[in-house]
């Protein structure tokens, strides 16, 4: 398990926003996954890959997923797999953290233990 400081929002909050500041948004949650991934070993496949997104407020589902894309993305290059590999099922989840408190949590687990 490892938990990224990064701030997973609605994708509806990203429509709003100028293309160049998504890009950078999503650049910068990819990068900090990406080093925050090195510090745990890479686990074998097949995987269970759980991502809970931490913050003051719930989002409904389908943005709090859409909102994990890159994070999601960073996973997998870590794995060095695509991300719709069927070895890796996607689990997502959420719960409130104190205010001004973002992040991701990480959890992998082995396939067939959960």
């Amino acid at each position: 398990m490892i938990e990224i400081p990064i701030r997973i929002e609605s994708m509806n909050t990203s429509r709003r926003e100028h293309w160049s500041a998504r890009m950078r948004r999503a650049k910068s949650q990819r990068q900090t996954a990406g080093w925050c991934l090195r510090l745990v070993p890479v686990p074998d496949l097949p995987l269970v890959v759980k991502l809970t997104r931490i913050a003051p407020r719930m989002l409904d589902d389908d943005n709090a997923i859409g909102g994990a894309k890159h994070v999601r993305d960073a996973i997998a290059e870590w794995l060095m797999v695509d991300d719709a590999d069927p070895r890796i099922t996607w689990q997502y989840a959420q719960e409130r953290g104190k205010p001004l408190h973002y992040a991701c949590r990480v959890e992998f687990t082995p396939k067939g233990t959960t």
